[in-house]
């Protein structure tokens, strides 16, 4: 039961950060689309799984900021690289679900 209290422990924090929620309200507005053009089942599963990989993904490049940050306050350019990258699959997951989420719409509205 700890492992559970410290893992939502883990997203209360990261929910507070401002980077977090911005990918929580690019994925409601996700939602908000695919209940406006009417998704099916599967196409709901992508939605959703693109969605938390988005959030996933920002949770993790949050924690390697705040262990950098940690490590050293001045300016390092190897905890800069590390920032980078995964800032990096941020962005790359980011891409993934808007072309998943631009296929899925333009089929239902064309």
């Amino acid at each position: 039961m700890k492992k559970f209290k410290d893992a939502f422990n883990g997203l209360k924090i990261a929910f507070s950060h401002k980077a977090v929620l911005v990918q929580l309200l690019l994925g409601i507005m996700a939602i908000i689309g695919g209940i406006i053009v009417k998704l099916d089942y599967y196409e709901w599963l992508a939605f959703i799984i693109c969605i938390f990989v988005v959030i996933t993904c920002e949770i993790f490049n949050t924690a390697v900021e705040k262990i950098g940050d940690y490590l050293n306050d001045e300016y390092d350019e190897r905890i800069k690289t590390l920032k980078d990258l995964s800032s990096g699959a941020v962005l790359f997951s980011s891409i993934g679900s808007l072309i998943v989420c631009i296929v899925v719409c333009l089929r239902r509205i064309i």
